[in-house]
Order: C-alpha cells, then structure tokens, then sequence
C-alpha cells in the first residue's frame, strides 16, 4: 500500500484551521467587536465599580460644597446682625450722650437765675421803702448806712452759702471694649468672670456678649463707665491684660464723654 493510500485511510481533519476561523468570526459577528466582547464576559459588579465610584466622589464634593456655602452664608448673615445691633447700641449711646451734655448746662443755670434775682430785688424794694419810710429829715445817714451794708452783708453770705451747697459736675465717659481671647478653646465665662473681677473707685461694669470673629473664635465685647478723675484706659487696659493666660489683646472700641 502507498503512503497515499494510507493516509487517506487515517480519519485526520485536514480543515479544521478553516473553520475554526469561521467559528471566530461567528462569535465576534454575535458579541461585537472584541473590546466589548471582553467587556460583556466580565461580572456586572466589576463593569459598574468604576462608574459608581466616580459618580460617588462626584456627588460627595458637590455636597460639601453646598454645606461650605450655606455656612457661609449663614455666618455673614450674622455678622450682619450683629455690626446692625452694634450701630444701633452706638447710635442709642450718642444720643443719650447729646442729651445729658445739653441738659447739665441750660436747666440749672435757668432755674438758678430767678431764685438768686428775687431776693436781691425783693431786698432792695424793701430798702427803698425802708429808706422812703425812715427818712430823717435831720440827719440820720450814717444808721441808714450802717444797715445797708449789714443787709448787703446777710446776702452775700446767703449766695455763698447756696452756691456752695450746689453739686459739682463730675466727668464721666463710657467705654465699649473688645477683650479677644488667644483660641476657640478659651473659656469666654471664665474670661468674662476675670474682666468683671477688676474693681476701682470710680469704675461700674454694663453689659456684655459675645461677637464672632471667625474660625469658631469669638470675642467679649463689654461696656463701661469711668470716672476721668479717677480711672483711666490705660490703667483699666493695664489691669484687664494682666490676665494673659485667658486674654489676647483688649481694644477701646468706642470712647463717649458723659
């Protein structure tokens, strides 16, 4: 038997090669192009991975985006209110300033001046009478002298008297100070509670709160009324920094004569 012969008794498939080629093209015409083939054979879970964790990150941002403005908005908007409060407590305060400054000067004086110019009037009518009444015809002037001057005398000493019964005006000034601490951290009715704590003759405390400033810090805006005479700013600042494990730095916000 030839080698033709037998090899054409033996069962080889001489085609396969040609349709495994066809069996690839079946497939790749069925699922589509070979990237998305790969990508259609993968698990659900690995395809979307990707996508949902930019979409996350995505909308994580934007999130905390809108938080950082709306507290932003939320903080200007009570700076706001507190500058608005702060105009309108000064605005009160000047008001209150112009009006004692006006009253101390006119009122007195005016209610002086008819009280010191009756007598000296009333005493004189009545020296005309007296002297229209006790007139010596022959001689009398040196009695009539001497009572003059005594009754000049009575009413000098009745001005002095009454003037010096009237109370003197005392200078005084009101004072908004700004007390800001070292953090966020600082205790602000601790450091309240030492500011109150500085006590001096001539010196009364008013009222207080506390104004942001930024970053969770916030300042003690406090005011004050002083004697001039007696207490100063720079004594008061002096005495208030002395507590420098709590305060800053202290500023005179506001200076008003009473």
């Amino acid at each position: 038997m030839s080698g033709l012969q037998c090899l054409a008794s033996e069962n080889i498939w001489f085609d396969k090669p040609l349709y495994d080629e066809a069996e690839k093209c079946f497939y790749e015409g069925a699922n589509g192009p070979p990237s998305q083939a790969k990508t259609a054979l993968l698990p659900k879970g690995r395809q979307q991975r990707p996508r949902n964790r930019n979409s996350s990150s995505h909308a994580g941002g934007d999130q905390e985006l809108v938080t950082r403005m709306k507290s932003m908005e939320l903080e200007n908007h009570t700076l706001h209110k507190v500058v608005a409060e702060m105009r309108a407590a000064l605005q009160t305060l000047e008001n209150r300033v112009a009006t004692l400054e006006k009253s101390p000067a006119g009122v007195p004086s005016a209610k002086a001046a008819p009280v010191q110019a009756a007598p000296v009037k009333q005493v004189q009518n009545g020296d005309d009478e007296d002297e229209d009444d006790d007139m010596d015809l022959f001689g009398s002037d040196d009695e009539d002298d001497e009572e003059a001057e005594r009754l000049k005398q009575e009413r000098l000493d009745a001005y002095a008297a009454k003037k010096s019964k009237k109370p003197t005006l005392i200078a005084k000034s009101s004072l908004l100070l700004d007390v800001k601490p070292w953090d966020d951290e600082t205790d602000m009715a601790k450091l309240e509670e030492c500011v109150r704590s500085v006590q001096m003759d001539g010196l009364l405390w008013g009222a207080s709160k506390l104004v942001p400033v930024g970053y969770g810090i916030k300042k003690l805006q406090i005011t004050c009324v002083i004697v001039d005479d007696k207490v100063g700013t720079d004594m008061l600042e002096e005495e208030i920094t002395k507590f420098e494990d709590l305060i800053q730095s202290i500023d005179v916000a506001a200076f008003n004569k009473i």
